[in-house]
C-alpha cells in the first residue's frame, strides 16, 4: 500500500489563508457571515477559518458546527456513526451566509445531510461550501465554492486529513 502526501502544514495553512480571502470577497467582508464546520475535521478546519476571517477583517465572526450524522443517508451501511453536538452560533443562521466547512467533498453526500440540518435550524440567505480538498468522483450535484486543492483521485484511493489538533501531524495523504 503506497502512500503519497499531497500537503504538508504550510500548504494547508496557505489553502486556508487564501480560502479566507476568497469568504470575505465573496460576501464584500464580514458581515453577516457564519463559518459551520462538518464534523470532524471540517469543525478545526472552520475554527481555523473562522479565526482567519477575525484576522484580516478585524471583525469577529462566529464559528460553529453542524452535525449531519442523522441526515446521511448511508446510515444502514455505516451504523456505527457517533453523533457530534451541534453548535449554533448564538445570532443564529436565520438570513445569514452560512459557509459551510469539510475536509474532503467527495460523493457529496454529507453536504446534501448538511442542507438537510441546515433546513431543520434554520434558513439562511445564502448557503456556501469550502472543502480544504475536493476529489472529485460526485454522486450528487454539489460543487464547492471555495477549494484549498482539486486532487484527482480514483474511486479506490483513500484521501486522508491529519490535523494537529486531532492526529497530532499535519497533512494529506493519498494512498490505495
Amino acid at each position: 500500500m503506497s502512500t503519497r502526501t499531497v500537503l504538508q502544514a504550510a500548504d494547508i495553512q496557505r489553502a486556508l489563508t487564501r480560502i479566507s480571502h476568497e469568504i470575505l470577497e465573496s460576501n464584500k467582508g464580514p458581515d453577516g457571515l457564519v463559518i459551520l464546520g462538518i464534523p470532524t475535521r471540517g469543525v478545526t478546519l472552520a475554527r481555523r477559518v473562522a479565526a482567519l476571517l477575525t484576522e484580516i477583517s478585524g471583525t469577529p465572526v462566529p464559528v460553529g458546527s453542524l452535525d449531519v450524522t442523522m441526515y446521511r443517508d448511508d446510515l444502514h451501511r455505516n451504523p456505527t456513526r457517533t453523533p457530534q453536538p451541534t453548535e449554533i452560533p448564538a445570532g443564529g443562521i436565520d438570513g445569514k451566509t452560512v459557509v459551510l466547512v469539510d475536509d474532503v467533498l467527495f460523493s457529496g453526500r454529507s453536504i446534501r445531510a448538511a442542507l438537510d440540518a441546515l433546513g431543520d435550524i434554520g434558513r439562511p440567505s445564502v448557503v456556501r461550501l469550502a472543502t480544504l480538498v475536493d476529489r472529485g468522483h460526485r454522486d450528487l450535484p454539489i460543487r464547492p465554492d471555495f477549494v484549498g486543492k482539486n486532487l484527482p483521485s480514483s474511486r479506490e484511493e483513500r484521501v486522508n486529513v491529519h490535523l494537529a489538533e486531532i492526529d497530532g501531524s499535519e497533512e494529506v495523504t493519498i494512498g490505495s
